[in-house]
């Protein structure tokens, strides 16, 4: 519902307006001068106003001509009981939204204007919402980080997001190239337009060239009809062109073809076509070296990289690796419907000292196993993999394998219980389920692999 400004110095048309409309959901305040309509606008954003045009002292344009400059989205309607075409005139050059007479009508064309405002008011707060919501999934908010290395990345997506230039992501793989892409397509006024995605690494020459160019029918055996390309698929908005080091000698003088003269040439095809695409590419490969050895065009490079952008690894910004946790803790604890409440000091310790050569992808794996895996109310130690939690992986049949003291050391009792409780799951897996036999695994009594079971509530 809307909320509605009646300005009108003719104190019972104020109160008739303001009961019926109440009645109808929307909130109400009145006024019953310029001046204390004026009052009001300064410390509250109204959807709409009516305003008698007539008025002591200042008049309805005057509070219109205020109004359009401390609130200029609100809708703005006079009203007057003199029509003339002097003050309808006065109205419209004022930038009034609608006018009207103070007539028996009066009634039904304010609902039905009321009733017409509050329904674009809906559909553009749905939209807005719908917006959000994107920018939340595909933009700067799914980011997760806030050490120096990251703001400084935020940064750069905001200065250079405006802009239609080129842009070159490096950094290693699972850092979040393609989400710095997408932040910078949805920040940027191709927003609306398509942002379209292709691993170049994971095409044959010959499919990525029709993948990107698109083919007419009969151009090879299988081509059975004209097919779009990317690049035309993506005409206005953006191409995030992922792993562009491992293309080919032959494809990089192709795709530097089509970013010199911006046309597409579709195979089979003797006609050009325009494109207008923002081309963002990105690579964990060191282009200088593969400029270096041959493997890479310079000139390519150089028409990629108009902006150069780095993605820092995980243990390059270890401040975020709490921030990440917690993010993707809370996203999975929902997903499975688990009581995880938060992680273990001793977890923490190790998931910030680890170097997690795959990155946040390496992490966001990493604490979707430990969710499903901790059957209490906290991320534990001995849920996480051996090569993150620094023991060595429980082997039934005995061993020499001793579990080592962290340099920051443990807590001694816990950490028996964890490797009781991993004994036993690994013990029930081995026996398919069996408790009996996970018993004589483990050689102890039945009655003892009961009690352990219950203790650690396996």
């Amino acid at each position: 519902m809307a909320l509605i400004l009646f300005v009108d110095d003719e104190k019972s048309i104020c109160e008739l307006l303001e009961i019926t409309f109440r009645k109808e959901g929307h909130r109400v305040e009145v006024a019953n001068s310029v001046e204390a309509a004026r009052r009001k606008l300064e410390s509250q954003i109204y959807d709409i106003v009516i305003c008698d045009i007539r008025m002591p002292g200042a008049s309805g344009v005057d509070l219109l001509k205020f109004a359009k400059e401390v609130a200029p989205d609100c809708f703005f309607l006079l009203m007057t009981g003199v029509p003339t075409v002097e003050t309808a005139i006065a109205a419209v050059n004022a930038g009034a939204d609608s006018y009207v007479i103070k007539d028996h009508e009066l009634m039904d064309q304010l609902r039905r204007t009321v009733l017409r405002v509050s329904e674009n008011l809906k559909l553009k707060k749905e939209a807005g919402y719908l917006r959000r919501e994107v920018r939340r999934l595909t933009g700067l908010d799914n980011i997760i980080g806030q050490s120096s290395k990251m703001r400084a990345i935020f940064d750069l997506i905001q200065t250079v997001a405006p802009q239609s230039s080129r842009v070159l992501i490096t950094g290693e793989s699972g850092t979040g190239k393609e989400l710095v892409a997408r932040a910078i397509h949805e920040n940027s006024a191709r927003a609306q337009a398509p942002f379209i995605t292709i691993n170049c690494g994971a095409f044959p020459e010959t499919l990525l060239e029709s993948e990107l160019f698109g083919y007419m029918k009969g151009a090879f055996t299988g081509a059975n009809e004209n097919r779009q390309g990317l690049f035309q698929a993506a005409h206005g908005g953006t191409l995030f062109m992922d792993e562009i080091g491992n293309m080919t000698p032959t494809m990089q003088v192709k795709l530097y073809r089509v970013l010199q003269e911006g046309k597409v040439r579709p195979l089979g095809s003797t006609e050009e076509a325009d494109v207008d695409v923002r081309v963002i590419a990105a690579t964990n490969k060191e282009l200088d070296k593969e400029i270096a050895e041959g493997r890479f065009r310079e000139d390519l490079y150089y028409r990629l990289s108009v902006i150069p952008m780095h993605v820092p690894s995980l243990r390059e910004r270890r401040d975020d690796i709490p921030l990440l946790t917690r993010h993707f803790l809370e996203s999975f604890r929902k997903a499975m419907d688990k009581p995880i409440r938060g992680i273990s000091p001793e977890a923490m310790r190790r998931l910030e000292s680890y170097d997690w050569p795959g990155n946040v992808r390496e992490l966001e794996n990493t604490i979707e196993r430990a969710v499903a895996l901790e059957t209490g109310t906290q991320i534990s130690l001995g849920v996480l993999p051996a090569r993150v939690g620094g023991y060595e992986t429980p082997v039934l049949g005995g061993g020499n394998g001793a579990v080592p003291v962290p340099a920051d050391g443990l807590d001694f009792e816990k950490q028996l219980a964890e490797t009781e409780r991993r004994y036993l799951q690994a013990a029930l897996e081995a026996a398919g389920g069996v408790r009996t036999r996970a018993a004589e695994l483990l050689k102890i009594s039945y009655r003892s692999f009961r009690h352990y079971a219950k203790k650690h509530n396996i």
